[in-house]
């Protein structure tokens, strides 16, 4: 974030020189035009025949005018030559507090084999199914020789037509679609449905006195929601006292606030998701925005065991040098850190429950094994090795 404001401050300064040298430019150049277009009058209105008059009366005039021009130009073009060296700062600055070689902070052993690169184009193409690019998915899909079948797509089509119809604020496609799928909405508890025909109530209500008799009737579609919005209910339905003199005018000016047309959007996407077993936001973005929070952290470990020439260190694909606390945002599961050797578990390393009770990874008991014995590195009780149970998290 510092680094970020750095820059920033840095920009702040160029925009500010940029604004004070295009209106220096724009003013010496109105008045220099102005100047000459009143010369030019003048010269027209002089007598052809008067020569000597035109020039004596004229010359001394353009000479001082010539001469602004050219100090004003020279003025300008110094201008302009400080300009670069302040956008050069930019670059600077940037170069200064960004880093640009990143590739020892990543193996590319990671992405070269070949089914990787198809789980990542994979993504790349939900990502862009997501947003609704379809026809960039489509062409992925062809140079990828990527298998993925309408019957995948058709979910996120159908939720970008949706949502696009929100933004038009139309919401009769996110109806149909809650009434479809109300069993499970109601399932997960979700308020998606009730919202949605809160925002269309409110809507017949805004059209006036005219339309109260259809708001009161549109009422009944609240009825499967009366147990669960008793007072939310209530407020929609003292709000048709005032539509006479106009909500805005009301103690129910607050349905009118535009946030619920800007919120209903982020629900739906959230219960939709849901409903389909995805996650919110799409695999690219959430692994794009830990990979930025993670590199400074990453950077400084890195810059440091080349200062102390420590080898061998971050040498495992699979695990860190150090633990980077990313904030619960992109906490998805549990882990396990094994308390003897102090490493988070993996396929190969997994918990191990002892007959005890304790749990410890599989190399801790492997190393901690005597024979057909092990004993508990946190309780006296000994137990065979083999009776060792995985756990799953």
């Amino acid at each position: 974030m510092d680094a970020c404001l750095t820059v920033e401050r840095e920009v702040d300064k160029v925009l500010g020189k940029f604004q004070v040298v295009q209106n220096y430019s724009e003013r010496e150049t109105d008045y220099m035009l102005q100047n000459l277009q009143e010369i030019r009058e003048k010269l027209l209105r002089c007598s052809s025949n008067s020569e000597d008059e035109i020039g004596a009366r004229h010359k001394s005039m353009l000479r001082d005018l010539m001469k602004k021009v050219k100090d004003s130009t020279m003025k300008i073009s110094s201008d302009h030559k400080e300009l670069h060296s302040s956008v050069s700062k930019v670059g600077k600055a940037i170069d200064k507090n960004f880093y640009s070689d990143l590739s020892s902070m990543s193996e590319d052993s990671t992405i070269d084999v070949p089914e990787k690169m198809k789980l990542i184009n994979e993504v790349i193409c939900e990502h862009f199914l997501r947003h609704g690019m379809l026809d960039i998915a489509d062409a992925l899909i062809k140079d990828a020789h990527l298998d993925i079948e309408n019957e995948k797509k058709e979910p996120f089509i159908e939720i970008n037509r949706i949502l696009s119809a929100l933004k038009e604020r139309n919401l009769q496609p996110a109806l149909q679609w809650t009434f479809m799928h109300r069993e499970r909405l109601e399932a997960q508890r979700s308020s998606l449905e009730f919202k949605l025909h809160r925002l269309q109530f409110i809507e017949l209500l805004k059209q006036g006195p005219e339309n109260q008799r259809e708001a009161l009737l549109y009422s009944r579609n609240f009825a499967p929601f009366a147990e669960r919005h008793e007072q939310e209910l209530q407020i929609l339905m003292g709000s048709l006292l005032f539509v006479r003199q106009g909500l805005e005018n009301s103690p129910y000016v607050h349905l009118l606030d535009q946030v619920s047309w800007l919120e209903i959007g982020d629900i739906f996407t959230r219960d939709a998701c849901s409903l389909l077993g995805l996650s919110i936001d799409s695999p690219l973005s959430v692994s794009l925005n830990a990979g930025c929070a993670a590199i400074p952290a990453l950077h400084n470990i890195k810059h440091v065991m080349q200062q102390r020439q420590c080898t061998g260190v971050w040498c495992s694909n699979d695990e860190l040098p150090i633990e980077i606390d990313l904030g619960n945002e992109y906490r998805y599961h549990s882990l396990f850190a094994c308390p003897i050797l102090r490493q988070q578990s993996t396929e190969s390393n997994p918990a191990m429950r002892l007959a005890c009770g304790h749990a410890i990874s599989r190399d801790s008991l492997n190393k901690l094994s005597n024979g057909n014995k092990i004993k508990c590195p946190y309780c006296p009780i000994e137990s065979n090795p083999s009776h060792a149970k995985q756990l799953y998290f």
